[in-house]
């Protein structure tokens, strides 16, 4: 371990403040609002012997996935991943909204993973945030060493996102991309966090969408035969239509459909061989900039966890209506959701 990501292994004390909790030591335990963490290698760490089957599965599958950090970490995936952020949630690391919070306004990232969408969204924001980044996984784990790589000080606990002992009104903005729909119940999660907000805090999450039959078939049926492979076994069943991917991806050919064919949500126009697949057939990823490796993990992402469950835009905005939040941003694509909302 290098002298920087020493010197940040342990946690900040207003993450202990804002538990209510003297700091602890490496190794020592503290049991609040009736959940027991221990502090190990820096990381708040909570007891799951109570995770649904389906739960556990999926933290299983991001804990490998966040591991391999070869497949994630090029110019490419940082440059694409900045770009698609920014396109969905707008410029948030100079939003207009940060003076609203006063000084070092606090910034919970439910399901940080490896932290890749965080340092990429906030970038130079992160310098002047409490920054608390929550996983289930041992992803958690890698988000912690990268952020200290970055020289970013900031709090880390292994957790359900679903369940976080914090008080009400206790955080100034939560992010949550790509992750409520890997909890149990997307619903249930999102009002969850939506009650730790402070009056006028804003919640940041990305969801996916349901879409036509032949790809949610596909995609069910694809996700069922992998739940009983190990995450390896998984990573290299999925290597071959991530090939495909690549292989319809460097055809570079569209085609014309005649007539829209709303019995399957194909709707009339040009479109790309591998997008045509991509969107109405199976999840075969094709980025032209990104290796093998890269192009499968975003395969494995999507086909590997047992929760992905889909949503529609009509459910999304209900529930953040029932949970006391305007929506001030909504970006709707093929693939997902993303809303910014202020609560109160």
């Amino acid at each position: 371990m290098s002298e920087s990501v020493r010197a940040m292994a342990h946690p900040p004390r207003w993450l202990f403040d804002l538990l209510g909790t003297d700091p602890l030591s490496e190794g020592e335990e503290v049991v609040y609002e009736g959940q027991r963490f221990r502090l190990i290698n820096g990381v708040l760490r909570g007891d799951f012997a109570m995770l649904s089957s389906a739960q556990a599965q999926t933290s299983d599958s991001f804990g490998f996935k966040w591991a391999k950090r070869e497949t994630f970490e090029s110019e490419a995936v940082s440059r694409r991943t900045h770009a698609w952020l920014v396109e969905r949630y707008g410029e948030i690391e100079n939003a207009p909204w940060w003076g609203s919070y006063g000084r070092q306004p606090l910034v919970l990232d439910a399901g940080c993973g490896a932290a890749l969408s965080a340092l990429e969204l906030f970038a130079t924001r992160l310098t002047a945030v409490r920054y608390l980044g929550i996983d289930l996984s041992k992803a958690v784990d890698v988000a912690a060493r990268r952020f200290a790589e970055h020289g970013y000080r900031a709090g880390f606990m292994q957790a359900d996102v679903a369940d976080l002992p914090f008080a009400d009104g206790s955080v100034d903005v939560i992010f949550s991309e790509g992750v409520l729909h890997h909890t149990d119940s997307t619903e249930r999660s999102l009002k969850s966090l939506a009650h730790l907000l402070t009056s006028g805090g804003r919640i940041l999450f990305y969801v996916y969408r349901r879409k036509g039959p032949i790809r949610e078939f596909t995609d069910d049926y694809v996700r069922e035969l992998v739940q009983n492979m190990t995450p390896e076994e998984t990573w290299d069943a999925l290597m071959p239509l991530t090939k495909l991917g690549k292989a319809l991806g460097e055809l570079a050919v569209e085609i014309d459909v005649p007539e829209a064919i709303d019995l399957l949500g194909i709707p009339a126009g040009r479109i790309d061989i591998q997008r045509l697949f991509y969107w109405h057939v199976l999840k075969a990823y094709y980025h032209p900039d990104y290796a093998l490796d890269e192009l499968n993990h975003i395969t494995y992402d999507w086909y590997a966890p047992r929760n992905a469950h889909r949503q529609t835009l009509a459910e999304v905005r209900a529930w953040c209506s029932e949970s006391g939040l305007s929506i001030e941003r909504e970006n709707v694509q093929e693939a997902g959701i993303t809303i910014v909302a202020r609560k109160g």
